[in-house]
């Protein structure tokens, strides 16, 4: 994994399952962070036609 980002996994609560993996720049602030994966929740909540509030992000860590 890059280390210059973070790496988060959009889960749908109802089934436990991770639906779309996405990355951001460590550099961002906690408020950008929010932002930008609260929009790309919604696309993927649009596009696989669930219900947004389903689904929640988790930060993937690296284990050492």
């Amino acid at each position: 994994m890059n280390t210059a980002e973070k790496h988060y996994k959009c889960i749908n609560s109802r089934t436990g399952y991770a639906i779309f993996y996405h990355s951001l720049n460590k550099a961002l602030n906690t408020d950008e962070v929010k932002a930008e994966l609260e929009k790309i929740k919604a696309q993927v909540a649009i596009k696989n036609d669930i219900y947004q509030e389903t689904l929640y992000w988790e930060e993937i860590k690296e284990e050492e």
